[in-house]
């Protein structure tokens, strides 16, 4: 695992497109920074763009956990995390704690494309 990355990509499920869709017309702007996600949104970005990503667990593996902890321990200031706002999940427990480390922590958060647009603006603006 890397000890810092500029940036964290997380997907649910029923989100993995989406977030692919959004990586694949924003790969130039996207490409100069340090990517991380958690396992399968990492590979399914990967596999279709050719991005470097260093990839975690699965986020219900341990992969938010891996997130929440790089927040907190300042390696990680930016995390992108679609979230399926119709499904149940059986890890909610862990999205809820990387959400609240990501709030408590100031990390910048977007939860869906306009404000994915705007941390990557941010990131731009920050000069990396």
């Amino acid at each position: 695992m890397d000890s810092h990355a500029d940036l964290a990509l997380v997907a649910h499920d029923g989100k993995k497109d989406a977030m692919i869709a959004w990586v694949e017309t924003r790969i130039e702007r996207l490409r100069p920074l340090s990517l991380i996600a958690t396992g399968t949104t990492g590979e399914r970005i990967h596999a279709a763009t050719g991005l470097e990503v260093s990839r975690l667990l699965s986020g219900p593996l341990g992969g938010d956990a891996q997130l929440g902890a790089m927040i907190s321990e300042g390696r990680l200031k930016n995390l992108i995390f679609f979230i399926d706002p119709l499904s149940a999940l059986p890890h909610d427990v862990d999205v809820k704690s990387l959400l609240r480390l990501a709030i408590l922590y100031d990390a910048r958060l977007a939860v869906n494309a306009k404000s994915a647009d705007a941390v990557l603006t941010g990131l731009e603006a920050d000069g990396l």
